[in-house]
């Protein structure tokens, strides 16, 4: 017989021993089939590679002499030491890398979607729809973010912090703040939102935009279905996260100062805990927002000497401390204006009157 007769006598061999298989195996019951599922896909494996590989006379030959070639090649297999218990787990790794690396990307391209504040209409007329659609379902998406976290982070009667840090993570503080505040607006009847968030709703633009059927749009990214309380702490969140975000003012520092004075001054014997010095502990919201520079012009701005910035073991903060020999009724230091901030400032208003300019000019066309 040819090398050709030989191989083809084989896979003829095994094709039919196979086929005996798979009629036994049928017969089984279902949990049976199960327990054998591994081994008939393997011995369809082992005749798939016979059809493209040829064995040497020799080894066709062999492999003829026994009544049951494929269940002799199955065992052989089946006792050999492979790499496919790791190959699974490297498909299993990559997949989920691929689904990170989209869910990644797709965190990504909310992020930088701009948020687009006027209605369709106006879109429609600067023939930026595709703007306006981006940006509204990225609206929605933060919409339904903000009802998960809170549903992810409420319990025992509160709202962990970090139900607002996730949202402001994935979809940006301007945009979180822009689903907010219309929310809030939707909701000026409810008297579960607080008064001081509805006056901040309103300091954010959100225009009217209306279907042709009169339906308002903007209700697509109300947030209703968390309970307006906890979407009310939810607010607070973002508000005061915004807030730890913002740079300190010339204003903000003075007024520290000031506050810090007054604590310094009104002991009438020194308030540290071995008596030796007066003491103020330092807003920890000030800290957050505290560059080292901050810090610093805060210290000038007092008036002692003697003064240092100190932690206590005893105590929680941070604190300002003079020594008790101290004169307390010095007036506070006049705050040195910061260059770089009023340089930062004429900047900012540069860029804004280009911005007006450029958009006076779109309309006008």
């Amino acid at each position: 017989m040819t090398n050709e007769e030989l191989n083809t006598a084989l896979y003829q061999k095994m094709f039919a021993e196979q086929d005996t298989y798979r009629a036994w195996l049928l017969a089984q019951p279902p949990e049976e089939i199960l327990k054998h599922t591994y081994e008939y896909t393997v011995r369809e494996d082992i005749l798939l590679s016979l059809e493209y590989h040829d064995l040497t006379d020799a080894q066709a030959t062999a492999l003829l002499k026994s009544p049951t070639p494929l269940a002799d090649v199955f065992k052989e297999f089946d006792h050999r030491e492979t790499d496919h218990m790791d190959q699974i787990f490297y498909a299993m790794e990559e997949r989920a890398d691929d689904v990170l690396e989209a869910e990644e990307k797709q965190r990504r391209v909310l992020r930088e979607t701009p948020v687009y504040r006027y209605p369709a209409s106006y879109a429609r007329e600067h023939d930026e729809l595709e703007q306006y659609r981006a940006s509204h379902k990225a609206n929605m998406a933060c919409k339904e973010a903000i009802e998960a976290a809170i549903s992810a982070h409420y319990s025992d009667n509160r709202l962990g912090k970090q139900a607002a840090l996730e949202v402001i993570e994935a979809f940006g503080m301007e945009r979180t703040m822009y689903v907010l505040a219309n929310t809030v607006r939707h909701k000026d009847w409810d008297g579960r939102i607080s008064q001081d968030n509805k006056r901040w709703a309103m300091t954010i633009p959100v225009y009217e935009d209306k279907n042709q059927w009169g339906d308002d749009r903007n209700t697509d990214f109300v947030v209703d279905k968390s309970h307006p309380g906890l979407t009310d702490l939810f607010v607070d969140q973002v508000r005061r996260e915004k807030l730890l975000r913002t740079p300190l003012t010339d204003e903000e520092i003075q007024r520290e100062a000031q506050r810090l004075l007054t604590v310094l001054q009104a002991p009438k014997e020194p308030n540290s805990p071995n008596g030796t010095h007066f003491m103020a502990q330092i807003s920890p919201d000030f800290l957050a927002r505290a560059s080292t520079k901050d810090t610093d012009r805060l210290m000038a701005t007092l008036p002692f000497r003697s003064i240092t910035f100190s932690g206590l073991n005893d105590r929680k903060g941070h604190f300002v401390l003079i020594t008790k020999g101290e004169d307390r009724s010095q007036p506070l230091r006049k705050l040195r204006r910061s260059v770089r901030k009023d340089l930062q400032k004429t900047s900012a208003k540069s860029a804004t009157a280009t911005s007006k300019k450029h958009k006076q000019e779109r309309e006008a066309r």
